[in-house]
């Protein structure tokens, strides 16, 4: 299974192999560069099914850091596209880019929070900080929600306009619309905060705009933290609600990630460890999932998509390690995969 494709609306993978989206920090005033060029084009080169470009701005206080990249201007898009344009001349690759906003967690470098003459008032849903410590973080007012919710639109449409092949909203680990779905992050008492309806609220209308700008040739996934290991907090079940809701707005993978919002969570790594989430959200609903986590070989990524746990399989570190992964793995299984004809005599 792992080297079968898949479909989501039109848009074909040939494998199941996806190049999670991970935060590089080398960006200038949000425009990728060539180290960017380099690091998503070499993963093409090595026959990835699907690559998710990392978390990038809306707007150009949604960056984690100042070295985040974004998508709120032409410049930024234009440099994108260039990448994009590689990817499909010389692979077989699809790419997609995650959009997000940092929320509380945001104007940040090295995991600390900088000055805000150096960085940017951070917003929030309420009035709470991430760690003890930084900043009260603005609470953003019910017109300036609605304002967001056009920016990710508006990322929508430069992102397809770039050539992306689809679009996943950051609703995990944390960041802005994370915090609007916690209880313990999320006080609020009007019509975005209380309820779980109220809280899934931001996300609804987040995928509702998006969806406007998508046809039926560029799917969107949407990521989220299955759980933030917190007493009280975001769990199971209410993701698998959220997932039950989505599935009915014409979202085509939930990617389950898990944690982040809370400050020191304690979260027990293994390989696979965030794979029970995805394969209880799938069981549950229906919807297609992403499995990520400590995947780091071939046969667990096979063994996961035999159980039905997952219909894609999100691979981090391991990638960053292995730009050829998908390639390398399909000759010792004997698979078909996209390897780059120039290097045919590097083949076993």
């Amino acid at each position: 299974m792992l080297y079968s494709k898949i479909k989501f609306r039109n848009l074909e993978l040939k494998n199941r192999w996806v190049m999670s989206p991970m935060c590089m920090y080398s960006a200038k005033n949000g425009i990728p560069n060539d180290f960017h060029f380099v690091h998503y084009g070499s993963r093409a080169q090595g026959g990835t099914g699907l690559i998710i470009v990392e978390a990038t701005g809306v707007v150009p206080e949604g960056r984690i850091s100042n070295q985040c990249t974004g998508i709120w201007n032409e410049e930024q898009a234009e440099a994108f596209s260039k990448i994009v344009k590689f990817v499909h001349e010389n692979s077989e690759s699809k790419i997609g880019i995650q959009l997000g906003h940092a929320g509380r967690k945001g104007s940040t470098l090295n995991g600390r929070q900088i000055p805000v003459e150096e960085g940017w008032e951070t917003v929030a849903p309420s009035p709470i900080p991430y760690m003890e410590g930084e900043r009260i973080p603005h609470v953003l007012t019910a017109e300036e929600i609605k304002n967001l919710v056009q920016s990710f639109k508006t990322a929508a449409k430069r992102s397809i306009d770039a050539g992306f092949d689809l679009v996943e909203i950051h609703a995990a680990h944390g960041y802005l619309i994370h915090q609007f779905l916690s209880p313990l992050s999320n006080i609020r008492t009007d019509e975005y905060g209380g309820s779980f309806e109220n809280r899934i609220r931001f996300l609804l209308e987040i995928v509702d705009a998006v969806n406007e700008i998508l046809d039926e040739n560029h799917p969107l996934f949407v990521r989220i933290s299955a759980t933030e290991y917190a007493e009280n907090g975001w769990d199971l079940e209410q993701s698998t609600e959220l997932a039950r809701i989505l599935k009915t707005k014409k979202v085509d993978l939930v990617d389950v990630s898990s944690g982040g919002n809370i400050h020191g969570a304690k979260i027990t790594l293994f390989d696979g460890y965030q794979v029970p989430l995805a394969s209880e959200i799938k069981k549950q609903t229906g919807i297609p999932t992403g499995a990520v986590g400590l995947i780091k070989t071939a046969k667990h990524a096979e063994e996961i998509l035999q159980n039905g746990d997952a219909d894609l399989i999100f691979v981090a570190r391991e990638i960053l390690r292995n730009p050829y992964l998908a390639a390398i793995n399909s000759f010792a299984e004997n698979e078909e995969c996209f390897f780059p004809h120039q290097y045919e005599r590097g083949k076993p």
